[in-house]
């Protein structure tokens, strides 16, 4: 389906907006929806159909609609990795965030929905005496993105404590896999491979002492302030780690701390970020972001490659 001013497209598309609101109501669509109001890099163009589903039948719903009106979908959390085109997105995003993010604890096992943020599960986990969770617990984004990338933070990672995730298919279907399944790497699943949504995950934790959880999950934070730019909106690390180096260092080193486009800036508190230092358009960070890659091969002879992941039009 390509873009269409939105009278013409909600015209045309009448049929498929009532096929969802008979689905999830019209309090739960947004159209011509602003992804900058829903990223962490507060950057992004409209999409044409935004959503908030409820459950896993509502997913399921709209994932055949959207499949039998051949109208793309893409599944947003809280928008922490992302870069969205200033041009917007075409279709439906399918948000799974508050409205998908219930979680519960039994013993030392946590059942959570993909929407729900990896910080309300590590201040659960800590006041359940439940250690394990603590470098995940100040990363700001939801359970599904951290499973999909295999998230990790000061020496831990998703993969050592997930037990089994739900995935959805592209069809609707609903399976789960072990964390074997999962072919977890460094920042890498199967998920984006065989282009599985996540529903939820059921992580495996060990009992421990809440006093010794609250201390660590406190030296975490104040690394994080200490070390990241937090004062700025940004999509966290702009690039993964080349083997045998640190981007940051690269790129401090290629003398590119400061270096800005637009309003888009690597971080003068740490190169491995870039940030929104106001009014960044996706361009701009794109443009930074070329202009690092180049300088750092031409420098060192390594190839930067991008963490944050962009989306939308072109």
């Amino acid at each position: 389906m390509g873009y269409m001013n939105m009278p013409d497209w909600k015209r045309m598309n009448q049929e498929f907006i009532n096929e969802l609101n008979a689905v999830i109501g019209k309090e739960n669509i947004r159209l011509e929806e602003p992804m900058a109001k829903h990223t962490t890099f507060q950057i992004g163009g409209p999409a044409q159909v935004f959503v908030t589903p409820k459950t896993v039948k509502e997913i399921q719903q709209i994932v055949r609609i959207c499949n039998a009106k051949e109208v793309p979908f893409f599944v947003l959390g809280n928008g922490s990795n992302l870069l969205v085109s200033d041009q917007g997105m075409d279709g439906v995003v399918i948000q799974l965030y508050r409205n998908f993010s219930d979680f519960q604890i039994e013993g030392n096992i946590v059942t959570a929905q993909a929407g729900t943020m990896l910080a309300a599960i590590g201040n659960a986990a800590r006041e359940a005496s439940l250690t394990g969770f603590e470098f995940a617990s100040g990363i700001p984004g939801t359970l599904g993105g951290a499973v999909m990338m295999n998230a990790g933070a000061y020496g831990g990672e998703m993969k050592d404590i997930i037990k089994t995730v739900q995935l959805m298919d592209l069809e609707g279907n609903v399976l789960e896999k072990t964390c074997a399944e999962m072919d977890f790497g460094y920042r890498h699943s199967i998920i984006e491979d065989e282009q599985f949504i996540v529903l939820g995950a059921v992580l495996e934790l060990t009992e421990g002492n809440r006093e010794a959880i609250s201390l660590r999950m406190k030296e975490l934070s104040e690394a994080r302030r200490e070390k990241q730019p937090l004062e700025f909106p940004s999509a966290g690390s702009t690039f993964k780690r080349p083997e045998g180096y640190f981007a940051g260092k690269l790129i401090m080193e290629a003398n590119l701390c400061g270096y800005r486009v637009g309003g888009a800036q690597i971080s003068e508190k740490h190169c491995g970020f870039v940030v929104n230092r106001g009014g960044a358009t996706a361009e701009d960070v794109l443009n930074l972001i070329r202009d690092v890659q180049d300088k750092v091969y031409e420098t060192f002879q390594v190839k930067l490659e991008p963490e944050v992941k962009l989306v939308g039009r072109q």
